[in-house]
């Protein structure tokens, strides 16, 4: 229990036998349960999940005082297994039925590799356990000293995504939206339509676009880069490619789901005129530099063309200003600074954790 919220955190395993123990043992004891999901590794990742959930299960039942405050079945690690491997996504999915089953109030995830640290698990469920937001996630780009522990490579690859992501969810001041760190609401759990949003790696992305149409507010809490011996299981090209076209179809089933189905907002006008304008007035500059070094006029062309180009310039950045206007109620950033967090232009005393 913490701050009068039962507390769930999903475990996401695949191949993780040398972390995922670890990664159990030290999540903090305000945790009522615990979701270790095995999304069916071919190592010996469920052989060590059920080994530590055997050890802390049999922990809770000779002190009693550790038990689960809704009772339940006493146990506070729920060892589940995947009969097949589904991906990420379906992973964290099957953690958070399980978690609104058993009428967790927040439910947090954390990766079973290691990489993020329990000892702040505190300051991402803290603005969905305050009632500031409907789901938190960390963000490791927010301040320079964060993103030390992060590689150029990395670094890049994020700063593209994080740009992609925005024009996708209609959340644009939410950064790192690959970060796995993340708490939301059982109310927002069942609210979402979980079948809906994609079983693999892509799911954080996913996710966020279905949040924005149920018009969720999402906060971004600042947290340090952490990279350890872990391997990644990502084939990157692949995984590029897939959630680039799940991004495209994220964000035209944004628009027309929330600025045409739900109510018309001229946004959407903005938008197709500004695509229109880059893509003709692109168009039409290559026409006229091949015009030209045929030998024919390709002036009066290369002149509508530069003038397709500003009025599709001027228009979707209005789309893009329209955009975020509508959604800036929906959006929280905390910081952390020495013991203080603020929001805003407000201060806040860093909340500490409940043992």
């Amino acid at each position: 229990m913490y701050k009068g919220k039962q507390i769930g955190v999903v475990v996401t395993a695949y191949n993780e036998e040398a972390f995922i123990g670890s990664v159990i043992e030290t999540v903090p004891d305000f945790v009522d349960r615990i979701y270790a999901v095995d999304d069916a590794s071919p190592d010996n990742s469920w052989e060590a999940i059920q080994q530590v959930a055997s050890r802390i299960n049999e922990t809770v039942e000779r002190e009693p005082e550790l038990a689960v405050t809704d009772g339940g079945d006493g146990r506070r690690v729920v060892p589940i297994q995947h009969e097949e491997n589904r991906g990420y996504g379906a992973a964290v999915k099957t953690g958070y039925k399980h978690a609104a089953d058993d009428e967790m109030d927040v439910v947090a995830v954390m990766n079973g590799d290691g990489q993020m640290d329990p000892d702040i698990l505190h300051r991402i469920i803290d603005p969905v356990v305050e009632g500031e937001a409907d789901y938190a996630k960390g963000n490791r780009l927010l301040r320079p000293e964060d993103r030390n522990g992060m590689s150029a490579f990395r670094f890049v690859g994020n700063a593209m995504l994080t740009g992609l992501s925005k024009f996708a969810s209609g959340y644009w001041t939410v950064g790192d939206p690959q970060n796995g760190y993340t708490a939301i609401s059982r109310e927002t759990i069942e609210t979402l339509d979980l079948e809906s949003i994609t079983d693999k790696y892509g799911f954080l992305n996913h996710l966020l676009t279905h949040l924005n149409v149920n018009e969720r507010r999402v906060a971004d809490v600042s947290m340090s880069a952490v990279y350890g011996d872990e391997e990644s299981s990502i084939r990157y090209v692949p995984f590029v490619r897939f959630v680039s076209l799940l991004l495209l179809r994220s964000f035209l089933w944004r628009l027309k789901t929330r600025y045409v189905v739900a109510e018309f907002h001229p946004n959407v006008v903005f938008y197709g005129a500004g695509t229109a304008g880059l893509i003709g007035g692109s168009a039409g500059l290559g026409a006229s530099v091949v015009r030209t070094l045929r030998g024919k006029d390709g002036f009066t062309g290369a002149i509508a063309s530069f003038v397709a180009l500003v009025v599709g310039t001027v228009a979707l950045g209005i789309a893009i200003w329209l955009d975020a206007d509508e959604n800036e109620d929906l959006e929280v950033t905390k910081y952390e600074y020495s013991g203080v967090e603020s929001d805003g232009d407000r201060e806040l005393e860093q909340p500490q954790s409940i043992e």
